[in-house]
């Protein structure tokens, strides 16, 4: 219910007929019921639209919450920031962090993108 699933959809097999958006609430009942230590959710935003993706983000947010569970949320976007608050973001470059913070990290990634981690490129021309 609280993820906003039919309940036709406990009739079929694992993730069968289910959207992307489906599959990833799917993804979040899973992790409410069997109550894992720690989630590893990688680009759990992809190809959300802004309603599923908050549904999802209150999924997650109600499973941290409930078990205490550790989330190591991997995202290219910021947007799912916005309803799931990080208490620490790490900018990974080349399999290396390249910079540690805690939700100011991310806001300041929203407003100025990653051109700073970027390796000058020679001028082409010269």
């Amino acid at each position: 219910k609280n993820l906003r699933m039919d309940p036709k959809f406990a009739q079929r097999n694992v993730n069968e007929g289910f959207s992307g958006g489906e599959k990833k609430r799917h993804e979040i009942l899973q992790l409410e019921l069997l109550k894992p230590k720690l989630a590893v959710l990688d680009e759990t935003d992809s190809g959300l639209d802004v309603d599923a993706l908050k549904i999802v983000s209150e999924g997650v947010n109600r499973a941290k919450e409930n078990t205490g569970l550790g989330v190591l949320l991997i995202t290219h976007y910021t947007r799912i920031l916005r309803y799931i608050r990080p208490d620490f973001v790490h900018v990974m470059v080349a399999g290396r962090i390249a910079e540690e913070g805690g939700p100011e990290l991310a806001d300041r990634l929203e407003s100025e993108g990653y051109d700073r981690y970027l390796e000058p490129v020679a001028d082409a021309g010269a």
